[in-house]
């Protein structure tokens, strides 16, 4: 599948701070890409730089194989974590203004304004300030500005905030429905169950490096530790003496006569000879890979960054 975004070594500095050190990332057409990473790491820089609020001091962004210009901003769509819309003016008149700079046409951006407030069972706000609706009505009004003149790119900065769940389900119905039709989403976000479970792809950021990227499902396999959750009857320490040096118990829990183990296995050990160690004098409920989810590969991978850091200022002291 083709890039509709290659960000080439990009780097930019504010002054003392480092915001991106060389950071590279593709994007494929027609997915969903999560840009992910600790506060401060360098995310909102980039998101600024790709929608031309500011530009790199070193490094390349091509959209479509082409240099990024403002050529390209009508088919970007962008909300921001600080959301930017007038509070004293009607939330009818905001989104017809706002669609219209996206350069639509007022009768289009009716039509379209139209279908979305139906589709939000927002009729009855139209007439009302920003600053009367509730924080979940504001972001919805938000989320249609962003993408009411059918955007080829959708940049969401945390797009869940402030959304109760079942809000929070709706949008990521609508992200999903996005991409379907052809559309391609960039969210930054810190609720890794959403990356999880949206995601095609993602980047990982950290104190302005890019320190892992890929597609979820493979980064998550890479990360497998050969670790199993075993619920069984009988004795857990004949359980236990069958194994003998194949694995490692990490976790110990009984309920009523039924024991449940997290099991790390060693040397190559496989879950087949696991079984065929215990099934003679255990009755097995259930066998589980437990794969490192990601937000369990975010912390880890983060954490060693930090600890990374650290160990290079002790080196250069």
């Amino acid at each position: 599948m083709a890039d509709i975004l290659q960000i080439n070594k990009v780097s930019k500095n504010y002054s003392r701070h480092n915001a991106l050190n060389e950071v590279s990332i593709h994007v494929a057409e027609k997915s969903i890409f999560g840009l992910l990473g600790p506060n401060g790491a360098g995310k909102t820089s980039l998101i600024r730089i790709i929608n031309q609020i500011t530009g790199p001091d070193s490094g390349e962004v091509l959209y479509k194989g082409e240099k990024l210009g403002p050529q390209h901003i009508e088919r970007i769509g962008y909300l921001p974590e600080e959301r930017g819309l007038y509070k004293k003016m009607s939330v009818v008149d905001q989104v017809l203004y706002l669609a219209q700079l996206k350069g639509l046409t007022k009768a289009d951006a009716k039509k379209r304004m139209l279908y979305w407030f139906e589709k939000f069972e927002m009729q009855d706000w139209w007439k009302k300030k920003i600053e009367e609706l509730s924080k979940g009505m504001q972001q919805k009004v938000q989320f249609i500005v962003t993408i009411i003149h059918n955007p080829e790119l959708i940049i969401l900065d945390e797009p869940f905030s402030g959304f109760d769940p079942i809000n929070t389900q709706l949008i990521k119905d609508e992200i999903l429905e996005l991409k379907k039709n052809g559309a391609t989403v960039i969210f930054s976000t810190h609720n890794m169950s959403s990356v999880e479970e949206l995601c095609d792809s993602i980047a990982l950021i950290n104190k302005s490096h890019k320190i892992l990227d890929g597609t979820v499902k493979n980064i998550r396999n890479t990360y497998r530790s050969n670790t199993f959750k075993v619920s069984f009857k009988g004795s857990i320490i004949g359980f236990t003496n069958a194994l003998w040096t194949g694995a490692e118990i990490l976790i110990k829990q009984t309920e009523d006569d039924i024991h449940t183990l997290t099991i790390k296995l060693l040397n190559n050990y496989s879950s087949n000879q696991l079984l065929e160690a215990v099934l003679p004098n255990h009755q097995i409920i259930s066998l589980n890979e437990i794969i490192p989810s990601m937000n369990d590969i975010f912390i880890m991978k983060v954490n060693q960054g930090n600890e990374s850091e650290v160990l290079q200022d002790n080196e250069t002291k």
